[in-house]
């Protein structure tokens, strides 16, 4: 995929810059695989605002996607590549040849007419998903399961991958993309390749009205508001000092937020980088 960049005809397109959708096969998604979504706005069931800046943005159906991969011994093949307006990366439709139908987040190197499958003793190919205890140490990996048969929960994002680097007696040591090393118990799954798409960090909304379309409203800074309204609001013109908090005065920026005694600290052999 590439992107491109308009030219400047109108204010919101000057700095905009977008993907070319060229990968994309199919404008209509599988009817079987789709529901539609309601959207909170950001309001409770009494209608109340408990989440700020969210509201609005264009309609959408939510496409349902195999996350677990649990279809072994059976090929597939990849009927389409769509896009997925839940996601940042593409989907790719699957013609399983037992008749059964299913999406999967589409990897670099993907085509269509391809072949994938799943299952622990399938080759280490791209799309297709089997154990990290049959997966090769240095295989770019994505889609990884953090329990077994839980589906998958890591490195699912655009241009995102994690790297399988070792093995430890029932566990796999991953360096995942925030650059945190782990161990993995070796039955998780995970499908090889790299998520397609990687362009989509080099896209620019070029207006706020982009923003508005997925459902983001304006977001005010805190030290802009009244003291009424932030623990940082208030003071004549600029003030600075003080530390960075939220609204609800817990400090940020180098706060540790996580729990000390989490029971999956133990599996991090490496914090991911500042």
């Amino acid at each position: 995929m590439a992107v491109r960049k308009l030219k400047p005809t109108t204010p919101g397109q000057r700095h905009k810059i977008i993907g070319t959708f060229e990968e994309i096969t199919a404008r209509v998604p599988e009817k079987s695989l789709t529901v539609g979504m309601r959207r909170t706005g950001g309001r409770n069931n009494e209608g109340h605002m408990t989440m700020r800046y969210i509201g609005g943005g264009h309609k959408r159906k939510y496409r349902f996607i195999d996350f677990k991969r649990n279809k072994d011994g059976v090929p597939a093949r990849v009927k389409s590549i769509e896009y997925d307006p839940n996601r940042s990366a593409r989907i790719a439709l699957l013609y399983y040849a037992d008749g059964y139908k299913a999406y999967i987040i589409a990897p670099n190197g993907l085509q269509v007419g391809s072949t994938v499958e799943s299952g622990e003793n399938v080759a280490p190919e791209v799309g297709n998903a089997l154990p990290l205890s049959n997966i090769p140490v240095g295989t770019l990996i994505h889609n990884i399961e953090l329990r077994p048969g839980q589906g998958a929960a890591m490195a699912r994002s655009a241009g995102t991958f994690a790297q399988l680097t070792s093995r430890e007696g029932a566990y796999c040591i991953v360096k995942l993309p925030s650059g945190e090393t782990r161990k993995i118990l070796s039955a998780c799954r995970a499908t090889v390749g790299v998520v397609g798409n990687s362009d989509h960090a080099l896209e620019q909304s070029g207006k706020a009205g982009r923003s508005r379309w997925l459902g983001r409203r304006p977001h005010n800074r805190g030290v802009v508001m009244n003291p009424h309204d932030h623990p940082m609001g208030g003071g004549e013109g600029r003030q600075s000092g003080g530390h960075p908090r939220s609204r609800t005065g817990l400090y940020a920026k180098g706060l540790k937020t996580r729990a000390p005694k989490k029971q999956s600290s133990k599996y991090i052999i490496e914090r991911r980088k500042k």
